[in-house]
């Protein structure tokens, strides 16, 4: 069982990490060149991704110089209505990020008072996304929608492959994913009850506890970068 160690006003509170993935596929407009073109000048040359990099983008500068943004923002809100959110995106935080693949982690240790409703504007590159504990495994291509548990462990990693290999993403090849973020607060009772997320599992623990966290089978644990493996940490 992975147990999550949050912030929750002043105090850590725990709960339970959800195995629920919530994916779909909504309509979304085809970027302009113009977009396109930013995108890529931006990754190549202010971010330099390399292979299993994670990085933020200018969100303000595509919002202004892409008309269609807003009915990227609508189709996810009518995606999350169905799925049981009506209310909680238009008050939660967003971002645009830029990947190379990503290596096996988990955002716990940052985001665990949060879950993430990820929507992805790039073509499909031949990537999946990941969750290996779960065994979820989603296509990314243009306009696929997910929600998850910040605390779950998950990669981007090539279609036919099992793990995270940085080799498969060689400068050479054409596989950088970009994506709108979402943070939903994970006590929304929205947000709680669409991931069946159980809290106060661990109350005593959480009382020692000074920093947020993901235990695995009530001891620290890590991830394997490579594998999305949980190991155990002294």
């Amino acid at each position: 069982m992975l147990t999550s160690y949050f912030w929750s006003g002043d105090a850590i509170r725990s709960r339970r990490v959800s195995d629920i993935v919530l994916s779909g596929t909504v309509d979304v407009p085809v970027p302009s060149a113009r977009v396109l073109a930013d995108w890529e000048r931006e990754t190549s040359s202010r971010l330099v991704l390399e292979p299993g990099d994670v990085e933020a983008m200018p969100l303000a500068r595509t919002q202004a110089r892409w008309p269609d943004y807003k009915r990227c923002v609508q189709a996810m809100s009518d995606w999350t209505c169905a799925m049981g959110l009506p209310t909680v995106l238009a008050s939660s935080d967003v971002a645009l990020m830029a990947c190379r693949g990503a290596r096996y982690h988990h955002d716990g240790a940052q985001y665990g008072g949060a879950a993430f409703c990820n929507l992805f504007l790039s073509e499909d590159r031949g990537l999946d996304l990941h969750f290996p504990s779960t065994g979820h495994r989603i296509p990314l291509t243009r306009g696929t929608a997910v929600i998850f548990d910040t605390g779950q462990p998950h990669g981007v990693i090539q279609r036919h492959s099992s793990g995270f290999n940085a080799l498969d993403f060689a400068p050479d090849q054409d596989c950088i994913q970009i994506f709108l973020t979402w943070e939903l607060p994970i006590e929304d009772a929205q947000v709680g009850q669409a991931l069946e997320v159980v809290f106060d599992v661990a109350p005593a623990t959480a009382l020692h506890l000074d920093e947020e966290q993901v235990w695995s089978n009530g001891a620290p644990a890590a991830v394997c970068p490579e594998s999305g493996r949980w190991h155990r940490v002294d």
